[in-house]
């Protein structure tokens, strides 16, 4: 199936996707450490073989310290959820995204069904990309990607409003798969994944992501 979208260089993306037929792609918390290690790794220009990392029982951590060389892409946010995830990118050389998550899904993929015992296809179809074409739009994205996780807990809270904030508050705190850590300014291995830098300039301080995110917290369904 044909994708509806052309990439450019200098464009910003709201990539995604989900397991086929809805079903769970990160089973534990080893799984969404495996594919964030992947979202660092598989960024770049270079064949990186990883296997050869965990067949001598290295870290995770040691698999953000690889010289990637040159990226494909730049990434802005991103959040892992039980069965899909959501990645912000912009487009960095000619067929970088398309190149990138061939990368990603393949590996991650292949990881999976070997863990697993199974075969067959993992994610629904290809994946889906939306073409960010307004600053709104880009802001917006970093509020909808990175309270992604309060649907765990809250699955109505769009429609109904969040019935416990400061619950979701601390919820998203605790959650350690998205980029929301980042942002907050925490310091840990994963923000290698992140390239903020060619993103525009929406949280110069910590203050601003949290009165940001605050604001969203607040919405309810008379909003």
């Amino acid at each position: 199936m044909s994708r509806k979208i052309d990439f450019s260089i200098g464009e910003y993306y709201h990539i995604y996707s989900r397991g086929v037929d809805k079903r769970l792609i990160f089973m534990e918390d080893h799984d969404y450490f495996r594919f964030n290690a992947l979202l660092y790794v598989c960024n770049s220009t270079n064949l990186v073989d990883i296997a050869d990392h965990f067949l001598k029982k290295k870290s995770f951590v040691e698999l953000f310290e690889i010289d990637r060389g040159n990226t494909l892409v730049d990434i802005g946010a991103y959040c892992s959820m039980p069965n899909h995830f959501h990645i912000l990118v912009r487009e960095k050389i000619p067929s970088g995204i398309t190149k990138f998550m061939r990368k990603l899904l393949t590996a991650y993929a292949l990881y999976f069904n070997i863990k697993n015992n199974r075969t067959g296809t993992l994610f629904e179809s290809r994946f889906k990309a939306k073409y960010v074409d307004t600053d709104k739009y880009l802001k917006y994205l970093f509020a909808y990607i990175h309270l992604n996780p309060v649907k765990i807990i809250d699955p109505h809270w769009k429609e109904n409003g969040i019935i416990d904030r400061d619950g979701a508050k601390k919820y998203l705190k605790e959650y350690i798969f998205s980029s929301y850590l980042d942002y907050k300014g925490v310091s840990r291995f994963q923000s290698k994944i992140l390239n903020t830098k060619v993103f525009p300039d929406y949280f110069i301080k910590t203050a601003d992501f949290d009165t940001f995110i605050n604001d969203w917290l607040l919405f309810n369904k008379e909003n």
